[in-house]
C-alpha cells in the first residue's frame, strides 16, 4: 500500500505534464527563450543607458546565456508545435522543414555568445562590440523562423 501511494505521487506530476504534450512543450519552448531575452535585456538596458554599465551584471547575463546554449533544446521542437498547428506558438513550420539551416544559426549563436561572455566584463565597449553580433544571431532566426 506504502508503495502504491508513493508511486502515486511520483507519478502525478508526470501524467499531468503527458496531458496536453503539445501544450507543454510550446510553453517549455517559450520559456527557454524568455531566458534567454531576459538575460540579452540586461545589456539592451546596458546599451540604451537605461541601466549604468556594470561588470558583474553584464558578465552573469553572458555567462547565463552560455549555459543556455548547454540546454539540449531538441525536445523543444517536437513536430507539432508550430503556429500552423498550435494557437500562441510563434515557431513557423518551415524550421522542421530546414532543420540544417536553424542548426547553421543556432552555431552562430553559440558562437556569438562566446565571444559575449569573453567581452561582457571587459568593459561597456567591449560589451558593445560583442552586443551587434549576437543580437544580429537572434534577429537572423526571429525573421526566418518566427511568426510575427
Amino acid at each position: 500500500m506504502r508503495l502504491a501511494l508513493i508511486a502515486a505521487l511520483v507519478a502525478a506530476p508526470t501524467l499531468a505534464f503527458a496531458a496536453d504534450p503539445i501544450k507543454d512543450t510550446v510553453e517549455a519552448r517559450q520559456g527557454f527563450y524568455k531566458l534567454l531575452g531576459a538575460n540579452m535585456g540586461v545589456f539592451a538596458g546596458m546599451a540604451k543607458g537605461q541601466m549604468d554599465y556594470d561588470a558583474a551584471k553584464a558578465q552573469s547575463a553572458a555567462d547565463n546565456i552560455m549555459l543556455l546554449t548547454k540546454y539540449d533544446i531538441a525536445p523543444l521542437y517536437m513536430p507539432g508545435t508550430s503556429s500552423a498547428d498550435y494557437d500562441g506558438a510563434r515557431a513557423q513550420p518551415n524550421i522542421w522543414e530546414d532543420m540544417a539551416g536553424v542548426q547553421a544559426k543556432g552555431a552562430a549563436f553559440v558562437e556569438a555568445a562566446t565571444a559575449m561572455q569573453a567581452a561582457a566584463g571587459q568593459g561597456k565597449e567591449a560589451m558593445l562590440g560583442a552586443l551587434g553580433p549576437l543580437g544580429g544571431t537572434c534577429k537572423a532566426c526571429h525573421k526566418e523562423y518566427r511568426a510575427k
